[in-house]
């Protein structure tokens, strides 16, 4: 569902995996699906969302649309008994998430955020050093920041899409956190700034976990930033070179010396590790992924509904 440019990459993706096919597409606008079908060789346009929903041959629907659009799209496939993969953020507020993964556990159908960073080797490896005591000893601090310059597109700086950094590029930040310290914060701080538009433009967020913990995060719509991760322990610290899709990861000690470094696998886009774990999912009979369960995409909702409030921002679905 879309025909916009994370949609183009993911109907790559999708035209390079040996056991997933492009199927069906629809778009608001029908010329606009039309090409992309002819573009990426789908069997089938529709001109509704409710039209695709009813093919009996669909397995997993991708939705690619603008934020707003999220939760009664995905509702829609829900109620119709169609598995979903829908891009970030899952919906515009925790209230709407709830509501889609309590009907998810009704109609017992699969639904799981794309939130692709969760999903790549990168990410798991970064985990699997955290858990490994002889790596960087006992995780303490992160510092962490994802900007891009995006001001001149009208649903980042729209507050009735759902616009500013927080819901676009924040989201990738506050997973990371979610990773790196599992549990949730104690406490968080956070100041923005704003766009002419009323959204937020570039915030600063401080996370206080138990026993001292802290993570540093900052995001923005106005700057291009270098997108480091930099996790400190007792023992050393990792280096996580693109925090959003992880290149590289490097390992280093107390002498500030390189232990050893981990390059990311050769990629189609970075999509198709989400598509992997969907698929397992639907063949386990499972309505989540292991890698983005509900509760995660929840408590990432709740702490940017908590973000926005302080800042006074609030967007049509909020009210």
């Amino acid at each position: 569902i879309g025909c916009g440019a994370i949609a183009d990459k993911m109907a790559q993706t999708i035209h390079n995996l040996p056991n997933m096919v492009c199927y069906a597409v629809t778009s608001r606008n029908p010329e606009r699906a039309e090409a992309f079908a002819r573009k990426w060789n789908f069997t089938k346009t529709y001109d509704s969302c409710e039209a695709l929903a009813d093919d009996p041959e669909i397995d997993l629907v991708y939705i690619a649309t603008p934020h707003t659009l999220h939760y009664e799209q995905t509702r829609l496939c829900l109620k119709k008994k169609k598995a979903v993969l829908c891009e970030k953020p899952f919906t515009v507020n925790a209230r709407q998430a709830e509501e889609l993964f309590a009907l998810s556990e009704q109609e017992d159908v699969f639904v799981s955020e794309a939130l692709w960073t969760r999903f790549m080797p990168l990410s798991v490896k970064m985990q699997e050093l955290l858990a490994d005591e002889h790596a960087i000893g006992i995780p303490q601090m992160l510092t962490a920041n994802l900007g891009y310059t995006l001001t001149h597109k009208e649903r980042i700086i729209k507050p009735e899409l759902a616009g500013g950094a927080l819901l676009d590029v924040g989201i990738y930040t506050l997973n990371l956190a979610a990773m790196v310290f599992g549990s949730e914060p104690q406490a968080i701080h956070s100041v923005c700034t704003k766009t002419d538009s009323g959204v937020d433009a570039q915030e600063n967020i401080t996370l206080l976990y138990p026993n001292g913990k802290i993570a540093a995060l900052q995001s923005s719509i106005m700057a291009t930033t270098d997108r480091m991760g930099v996790i400190s322990g007792s023992k050393g610290y990792l280096i996580i070179e693109n925090i959003n899709n992880p290149e590289r990861i490097r390992l280093l000690n107390k002498q500030y010396e390189t232990v050893e470094t981990f390059e990311a696998p050769r990629q189609i886009t970075g999509l198709e590790y989400e598509l992997y774990a969907s698929l397992r999912a639907i063949e386990e009979h499972k309505i989540e992924t292991i890698e983005m369960p509900h509760k995660e995409t929840l408590r990432i909702m709740r702490q940017m509904d908590s973000l926005r409030k302080e800042w006074n921002i609030v967007y049509p679905a909020d009210q």
